[in-house]
């Protein structure tokens, strides 16, 4: 691939796919790409740092290895930075938000983020994914609710909030109470994943997936997926026009549709800018 970078430690790599498309990927495979403090941190900061990247449009997150992320490491937790004159509780919770807010910055980028599923995604790591945009699995990946089995609480990282709108409360409520285990085919099934693909495609159809969004315009990408994450939280058809409308007026405002018009004409793919449209108040 073009453009390799190190990503901002030794367990998160971000590499330039092309000018558009950033591939993260968890680089801990020895332990199954599994959630330490370590790798917490370093992920928040890799995907701080593309959120920053205004060449990026789209962003592709899977796991080094055979597993996505097989979820909290039982062995090693890690430590949180600057604890210093902290009490035990107030670690506690700092540990919590710093696996907690994964979930959140992958929410606030303004790319969309395509999870490509290899391998186990379990507990936190069925959290990542539920945290972006899109998610494919390639036939391997499997998914469950690990919280639950481990004695804890299933709901985690946001999932209690986000599951049941992706795939009903009924088959929310199968997984996240029992902690089984679900297939890729399964996952397909009840719509938590939209594409299942052979192992060995699977970045390939990520990476596809994520150049032909490319194509697309920077404005309508973000606006799009701000959109789908705020009308999670409408609760009228009414108010969410409304939203919307305010919304695709903006995007009226540029040059796209004009540029998709003239490319349409002209027997050639449309280049999105995002530029100012003039001919609406007579400009050349």
């Amino acid at each position: 691939m073009a453009n390799t970078s190190p990503g901002p430690g030794r367990m998160v790599t971000v590499e330039a796919v092309d000018e558009a498309v950033r591939l993260v990927r968890l680089d801990r495979p020895q332990r199954l790409n599994a959630l330490s403090i370590d790798l917490a941190v370093e992920l928040d900061a890799a995907l701080a740092g593309v959120a920053e990247d205004n060449s990026a449009r789209v962003v592709v997150l899977t796991g080094a290895g055979r597993a996505f992320c097989s979820g909290l490491d039982l062995k090693d937790y890690g430590i949180i930075p600057n604890i210093d004159g902290l009490s035990v509780h107030r670690i506690a919770s700092r540990s919590m938000r710093i696996y907690s807010q994964l979930t959140k910055r992958l929410r606030s980028l303004p790319q969309p983020v395509v999870a490509a599923v290899n391998g186990p995604a379990y507990g936190g790591g069925m959290c990542l994914a539920l945290g972006c945009d899109l998610r494919i699995a390639a036939e391997s990946a499997g998914f469950n609710a690990t919280g639950i089995v481990n004695g804890l609480t299933s709901a985690e990282m946001g999932a209690g909030w986000i599951l049941p709108r992706l795939i009903g409360s009924a088959n929310a409520n199968d997984l996240m109470l029992t902690g089984r285990r679900i297939d890729a085919a399964e996952a397909l099934r009840i719509g938590l994943v939209s594409r299942v693909v052979p192992d060995t495609g699977l970045l390939d159809e990520a990476l596809g997936m994520a150049a032909a969004m490319a194509r697309y315009s920077h404005h309508g990408l973000e606006a799009t997926k701000q959109a789908l994450w705020a009308e999670l939280e409408i609760s009228s058809l009414d108010a969410a026009i409304e939203f919307e409308d305010r919304n695709q007026l903006m995007a009226g405002f540029t040059d796209n549709l004009p540029e998709a018009i003239r490319a349409f004409d002209e027997g050639r793919d449309p280049v999105y800018l995002d530029d100012p449209r003039r001919d609406l108040f007579g400009q050349p």
